[in-house]
Parts: structure tokens; C-alpha cells; sequence
């Protein structure tokens, strides 16, 4: 399966978004968008692409696929289906890592005792796209601090993240898309005053943000304006 019939597959679902005002996960706005979510409810195509993710691998050689929440897990558990399938003996166990947190402050973590099947294991992480890598690599710290061995990174879509922002390990994806992005502060559609798109992406939080921001920013104005008041009338 190529790069083409990949795009293809992913074009005939719907989850090509071009021409758009998106907030990435990141916090980063861009034009263009890979909505994975039109993907998962297509069982057929899931797997086919799942397929192809697996056979970058050894499946003998793989003890544990995870992946973060919540489209790693439908990954994970796809890809661990084909690596057992094609494995000679042996399986292969398919986890996830819960998200805690937002924004900055989000990181994953390995429960429900799943930590317990990583030590001393060769493990492979599974993502839908890397914009940044945040995720990936915040799951790929999880690993190796439970002392496991990543054999790589297994991605759906790339859009331009280099090994050394996941932690230096080998990033395998079906394709390589590079979408240009920007800070918010330098986002060209927002100056131009381009609506955010509310459907995919952060972009409805990233609004309710903004909109409390501006709230928050009228009210300490109106409070200052009244301490203003208050000490130029003592005068």
C-alpha cells in the first residue's frame, strides 16, 4: 500500500480537510486537517491501514503495541490484531496510556495495571497524526521509564516531526504530509478574521478560552476604572 492509495482511502471518508481554520491539538492554527475520527468508524478501512502499520515490523520481535488515549487505542488494538496474526508464535498485547491534564500541563500515564507488561519488553507506539509529536513522545517517556524497549514510532499520517522531537526513535508512517502552521500570535487567519472552524480540531475550546480571556480582561478594566473613579472623587 502506498502513500497514493493511503491519501485515497483517507479522501474517499472525508477526513481531508483543506481550506480551513483549524487549532490543532498543539495550540498551533493551520489550514488543513486529517480527521481521523471520519476513519475509525470504518472498521474495513481501519484495519487496512492498520495492516500496513504492522508489516513495518517484525511481529515475532513485538511484545506491546500501545498508544495514547483516545484514537491510540483503536490503533493499538488494530495493529496488535495483525502483528498476531502474522506472528509464528507468541502474542502480542495491545495497551493504551490515559491522557491527564490539559494544554501544557497534559501528560500520559500507563494504569489499570498495564504497567506491569511493559518492563524488559520491545514495544511499539502507535499514533493517528504527529503535528508536534507531544503525545507520542510524552507515551514514549512512559515506556522507558517502566524500562521498556521502543522499537519505533508506527503513525498514520506525519506532518513534518523529525525523530529527535519524540525522544531520537524511529518514526514509521504511511505518509509524510507537510501542512504549514502557525503560533496564535502569528496566525494570519485569525488577522484576517478567518471563522474558526468549531468542528474538528480545538477550535471550539480555543474559543471558549479566548472568549473568557476577553472576560476577564473587561472585568479588570471596569474594576480598575472604578478605583479610579473612587480615588479621583477623594480628591
Amino acid at each position: 500500500m502506498n502513500s497514493d492509495s493511503i491519501l485515497q482511502i483517507l479522501a474517499d471518508i472525508g477526513a481531508i480537510i483543506t481550506d480551513s481554520h483549524i487549532v490543532y491539538t498543539s495550540g498551533r492554527h493551520g489550514t488543513a486537517y486529517i480527521n481521523k475520527d471520519c476513519l475509525y468508524k470504518h472498521t474495513q478501512k481501519t484495519s487496512e491501514l492498520c495492516k500496513a502499520m504492522a508489516a513495518k515490523y517484525d511481529a515475532d520481535n513485538v511484545d506491546v503495541v500501545i498508544g495514547p488515549t483516545v484514537g491510540g487505542v483503536v490503533l493499538s488494538q488494530w495493529v496488535t490484531h495483525h502483528l498476531n496474526t502474522a506472528r509464528s508464535k507468541g502474542e502480542t498485547l495491545s495497551l493504551f496510556a490515559e491522557s491527564e491534564g490539559e494544554g501544557p500541563d497534559k501528560k500520559f500515564v500507563i494504569k489499570r495495571g498495564y504497567d506491569s507488561f511493559i518492563p524488559g519488553k520491545n514495544v511499539v507506539v502507535v499514533e493517528d497524526v504527529l503535528t508536534t509529536g507531544g503525545s507520542a513522545r510524552k507515551v514514549i517517556e512512559c515506556v522507558k521509564a517502566l524500562e521498556g524497549n521502543v522499537l519505533g514510532l508506527s503513525v498514520l499520517c506525519n506532518k513534518g516531526v523529525k525523530p529527535a522531537a519524540v525522544g531520537d526513535v524511529c518514526i514509521n508512517s504511511l505518509v509524510n504530509i507537510v501542512l504549514g502552521s502557525w503560533a496564535e500570535e502569528e496566525c494570519k487567519l485569525c488577522k484576517l478574521g478567518v471563522p474558526v472552524n468549531t468542528d474538528v480540531g480545538k477550535g471550539r475550546v480555543f474559543l471558549e478560552k479566548r472568549k473568557s480571556s476577553h472576560v476577564e480582561t473587561g472585568e479588570a478594566a471596569s474594576a480598575q476604572s472604578i478605583r479610579t473613579t473612587r480615588q479621583n472623587t477623594r480628591v
